[in-house]
């Protein structure tokens, strides 16, 4: 493998769900970090109806990094188009595109190629770059096949919400309180143990236990990119039974009497999980119920906790 030359990656799977719902699953990138495991966070820079700019978190071989895309969207050909517009290593320039083609029985065979050169030219650094990109389109393969194969418009299990709140003092201050998350478990009732990491400047791994409202204990892990102070953005790792994916987002901007606080949820339901979960008898509507219920608890319980850090850091 010589990398003076551009290299070629081309992975596929044949999944039985129709074409469409499987584009439109890769075109609203706005769900991947719910949806694929690599995936931590998304922040658009342009927008329209067939082209858009965004950075993407992402792990690639364990750490987190990120860079920019272009992308072009063909609703009609089923096909989506993409360029990095500042790629990180071990990659020097990377796009591709995705491909939907129909087969017999409402199955599709999903494309995805890639185009790249590494920024090492030797053979090992050429041969882990393959591996990262091997790992990653197997992992966004599988990921929606899981989700199309579930029997349920996409509609009915992903999903996102918002709550938000005024503090008195400086969005900063709510802010430190947020990222200060290795605190979490002497300063909000619900976490009852956290072990934070910081493998690299703006990353955090984090491991919780949390207790719900009924008593019943939780252990997720969750990855989060900080950028302060306006941003916080989470993956869990380790979702709840009743989640197959969930990301957040906190914000920090000013308000009219000092900050506003804003907390925003992606989730995407497990329905297999609805009726051990909730009880026989249940349905999606009930675990959307429930779901938004319990996070936008503990948001709220984040948030009142944090306004109180921000009233006592304006005195």
């Amino acid at each position: 493998m010589d990398a003076t030359h551009a290299q070629h990656t081309e992975h596929s799977r044949i999944v039985a769900a129709p074409a469409d719902a499987l584009y439109g699953l890769v075109a609203d990138v706005t769900l991947w970090p719910a949806l694929f495991g690599p995936s931590v966070h998304v922040r658009h820079l342009e927008r329209s109806e067939r082209a858009e700019r965004f950075e993407l978190w992402a792990t690639v071989n364990g750490a987190v990094t990120s860079w920019r895309s272009r992308r072009t969207l063909d609703p009609e050909g089923r096909q989506v188009t993409f360029a990095q517009e500042v790629s990180r290593p071990p990659f020097a320039s990377m796009g591709g595109e995705w491909l939907f083609r129909e087969l017999p029985g409402g199955r599709t065979e999903v494309v995805l190629r890639h185009v790249f050169t590494p920024t090492d030219p030797g053979r090992e650094a050429v041969a882990r770059a393959v591996a990262a990109l091997d790992h990653n389109s197997f992992a966004e393969l599988a990921a929606l096949a899981r989700i199309a194969e579930l029997g349920h418009p996409v509609a009915d299990l992903a999903f996102s919400f918002t709550d938000h709140v005024e503090l008195p003092g400086a969005p900063a201050d709510a802010y430190a309180f947020v990222a200060q998350a290795d605190r979490w478990a002497e300063r909000l009732p619900h976490v009852a143990r956290v072990r934070m990491t910081e493998p690299a400047e703006g990353v955090q791994e984090l491991e919780m236990d949390t207790v719900t409202a009924d008593g019943a204990g939780h252990t997720t892990r969750s990855v989060r990119v900080c950028h302060p102070p306006e941003w916080i953005a989470y993956k869990q790792q380790l979702p709840p039974r009743l989640l197959l994916g969930h990301s957040g987002l906190w914000t920090f901007a000013d308000g009219p009497g000092g900050a506003v606080l804003t907390s925003r949820h992606t989730v995407l339901l497990n329905p297999d999980a609805v009726a051990e979960v909730l009880g026989p008898g249940h349905g999606l509507a009930d675990a959307r119920d429930a779901v938004r219920t319990g996070l936008s608890r503990n948001s709220a319980t984040t948030m009142a906790h944090a306004a109180q850090h921000a009233a006592r850091a304006r005195r």
